[in-house]
C-alpha cells in the first residue's frame, strides 16, 4: 500500500472550514415609491365608510315586514309594472 495514496485520501475527507468571503461593499440600495393620487385616497376613505355601515336599512325594511306579516302590504301592480319597463328600457 502506498502512504501517499492514503495521505491523498485523508486530505479529501478532512473538512476544512470554508473561508469566509468578504461582502463586497456595494452602492446603496433604491427605494421603491409608490403614490396614491388623491383620488384613490378618497376612494379608500368612501370604501373604509361603506365598509362600517350596515347593509341592510332598518329603519326602511321593518315597516315592510311589519306590514307583509300582518298581511296589510300591497303592491300596485301598474306601479310595478311601469317600474319593470322602465329597467328593461334601461337596460337596452
Amino acid at each position: 500500500m502506498r502512504i501517499e495514496a492514503y495521505t491523498n485520501v485523508q486530505n479529501l475527507y478532512n473538512t476544512q472550514k470554508a473561508k469566509q468571503a468578504q461582502k463586497p461593499v456595494s452602492a446603496p440600495r433604491a427605494t421603491d415609491k409608490v403614490q396614491i393620487s388623491s383620488f384613490g385616497q378618497d376612494l379608500a376613505t368612501a370604501k373604509a365608510a361603506l365598509k362600517g355601515a350596515a347593509d341592510i336599512r332598518e329603519d326602511v325594511v321593518a315597516p315592510i315586514k311589519k306590514q307583509i306579516a300582518d298581511g296589510t302590504y300591497s303592491v300596485s301592480a301598474e306601479s310595478f309594472a311601469d317600474k319593470l319597463l322602465q329597467k328593461y328600457q334601461e337596460m337596452r
